[in-house]
Parts: C-alpha cells; structure tokens; sequence
C-alpha cells in the first residue's frame, strides 16, 4: 500500500497510508445504511403525523426533513473531523494531502463531486483503483485523501534543517512528551485562529490540557500552549 509522506506544521515528519478502496466501499455502504434508515422512518413517521392538503406544504415540510440525508456526508465531515459513521467503524478520515485540516470548501467539493463519483456512475471507484493515493474524483479536486488513522507514525526528520528546536533548548513541561500528535495539531490550530473568540477558546483549551497533564503553572494561557507546543517539537526530536 502507497504511503505519503509530510512534515507537519510541528516540524515532525510523520507518513499516512491512504485507505483502500474496500474499506472506503464498506464505510460507504454503512453510511448508506445509515441514511436509508433515517429516511425509511422519516416517511412512516410524515404519512402517520401529518394530513397534507396542499402540494406546497407537503414539499416543504419533506425539504426540511431530508435535508440531513441529502448533506449526510458533508455534516458529519464538517463536524466530525472528517469522519462520517461509516469511515469511524473502518478508523479512516479525510485530510488534506499534506496532512492538515480540510476547508469548508474542501468539504464541499468533494461532497458535490459524490454525484460523480458515486450516485451516478460509480466512476469514483475506478479513480480510486488507478490512482496511487486512492482518490476519488471529488478528492482529486478538493486536494484530499482518504487515510487510515492508526497509521499515522513518527520517521526521521534530518535535524540540521531545524537547529532552532534542538540548540540550547529545554523544555519547560516535561508532561508535553505524553501529549499526542492529534493533540498538539488541536493546540496549534487554536492558537493559530484569530477571531472575537480567541480569548476565550483560549483560555478554554488551557483549562483542559492543565486538568489533562495535570500540572498548574503560573503563566498565561497562550504562553502555556505556545510552550507546550514547542517542547512537544523537542521531545519529537529527541526520538531520532
């Protein structure tokens, strides 16, 4: 199985194995299952509720209904870390190829691009088959990747390329080392996000990972993380 290989914003190179076409045609048959379900007891329950006596009401109120069966996919995805219910029964999740977080649009494009790729003509399935990252179309698009999670894992990152982290540094929170790389990926998007409600998801954060590591230090809650992230760099080096 091809593997991809990137440096995260953390500075350690990590690989990520693209899902196979099996996994990825069984998760999505749950998540049919799923949605068929959902559908199957909205019809029962609309026809057993409701007396309809205009076609604009009947429509309506079926719109409103089956609005999550239609944006299924791209809900869970959104707000799931890239994870419908089908991709965590196989530990798979969409990310972009260099590893990190896709867009909203990213989400949506590979979403729109399902009527190619599947509803329609099945044709994902032999993108994904002649493709070395197994990407469907709407993948290929979206500049992402479907990847199994549990293969995630830390190779070698040549340190003369990142003297800063190794050079007369000591970590300050030895705990850092217990953090894992999800974990520190989270930290740095925080921390990266400038919006009226920084401050406060901030603070919020500090206050977990505090309780989490189970340390207390005297310090603000952006140094804390800031720190954090740095010794986590640190510690990822000392494993070469």
């Amino acid at each position: 199985m091809s593997e991809t290989k990137i440096i995260t914003s953390q500075y350690v190179e990590i690989k990520q194995t693209p899902a196979s076409v099996g996994e990825r045609i069984f998760a999505r048959m749950i998540d049919l299952l799923i949605i068929f379900v959902y559908v199957y007891g909205l019809i029962y329950f609309i026809l057993e509720v409701f007396d309809f006596r205009d076609d604009e009401a009947w429509l309506l109120v079926y719109f409103i209904f089956f609005t999550p069966a239609i944006f299924y996919s791209l809900i869970w995805e959104i707000f799931n870390s890239g994870r419908s219910p089908g991709k965590m029964v196989f530990k798979m999740r969409v990310v972009m190829k260099d590893g990190s977080v896709p867009s909203i649009g990213g989400y949506f494009l590979r979403w729109m691009l399902l009527l190619v790729d599947f509803w329609m003509s099945y044709v994902g399935i032999v993108v994904i088959l002649l493709n070395k990252d197994n990407q469907r179309f709407g993948d290929i698009s979206a500049g992402t990747m479907v990847i199994k999670e549990n293969e995630y894992r830390r190779v070698n990152v040549t340190l003369d390329e990142y003297k800063h982290l190794s050079r007369n540094y000591r970590p300050v929170f030895p705990q850092a080392e217990n953090l894992s790389l999800e974990q520190i990926n989270t930290i740095h998007e925080a921390l990266m996000r400038y919006d009226e409600h920084r401050m406060h998801r901030i603070s919020a954060l500090s206050e977990k990972v505090k309780t989490f590591l189970k340390i207390r230090p005297n310090v603000e809650d952006s140094v804390f993380l800031n720190t954090l992230v740095r010794d986590f760099q640190y510690y990822a080096m000392e494993e070469i």
